[in-house]
């Protein structure tokens, strides 16, 4: 099976990578409670996108193992946020773009990750998501682009707030883009605000991952 990697992001939380080359059937003989997952699976002819799902499900299973020896089942709540029935205090987080899937489960706090393929459509929808600063800040590099959008995405993701506007209310400081880094985040809600650091990393040439992980008591 393609497990990419995984890798300890602190003393309860695991960041683990898929590299997809299987297509659903294989997946679904993968995962424990592969009836549940086989009914549940997206109801679409395109392979690739139930491929990712049924990956996404695999990766959270593997992660889950090196933290647990519980059993449970990965559920999505109302606004589609992943969960595990029976254990409500792990945090689970799961993205998946082209040929990669990235997800982190952790026993507590807060998580968030994302993984994107650099295209230019980051870049044409940009005044939709990115505050005037950091369009100045992105020029015309198409993979900070992209790197500007996953690490919104992932800082959505460990709030799971409707209605937050991107370009106005999840804001990041300019960075210089490298292999790897640290990106520092805002959340700027009406009566809340805080600072978040979001890690990045290139996979191969052609994609972008960010994820942040936070304890329970931070924020």
């Amino acid at each position: 099976m393609p497990l990419h990697s995984l890798t300890p992001l602190s003393e309860h939380a695991l960041l683990g990578l898929w590299h997809l080359t299987e297509m659903p059937p294989a997946l679904v003989s993968l995962l424990p409670h592969s009836a549940h997952y086989a009914a549940q699976q997206p109801a679409v002819r395109d392979l690739t996108r139930q491929a990712q799902w049924l990956a996404g499900r695999a990766l959270t299973h593997t992660l889950l193992r090196e933290l647990t020896s519980a059993q449970t089942l990965l559920l999505n709540d109302s606004n589609g946020r992943p969960y595990l029935e029976q254990l409500p205090d792990f945090a689970v987080s799961l993205s998946h773009s082209g040929e990669w899937v990235a997800g982190i489960v952790a026993a507590q706090g807060r998580v968030g990750t994302d993984v994107e393929l650099i295209r230019p459509k980051a870049q044409h929808l940009a005044t939709r998501f990115l505050a005037e600063t950091e369009r100045v800040n992105a020029g015309d590099d198409v993979a900070k682009y992209s790197l500007y959008w996953s690490a919104k995405e992932t800082l959505y993701k460990l709030h799971s707030r409707r209605g937050v506007v991107f370009k106005e209310q999840l804001l990041l400081n300019p960075f210089e883009l490298r292999e790897a880094g640290v990106l520092t985040g805002h959340l700027l809600l009406e009566n809340f605000r805080s600072e978040h650091r979001i890690s990045y990393q290139r996979l191969a040439t052609d994609y972008v991952l960010t994820y942040c992980v936070e304890d329970a008591m931070h924020g």
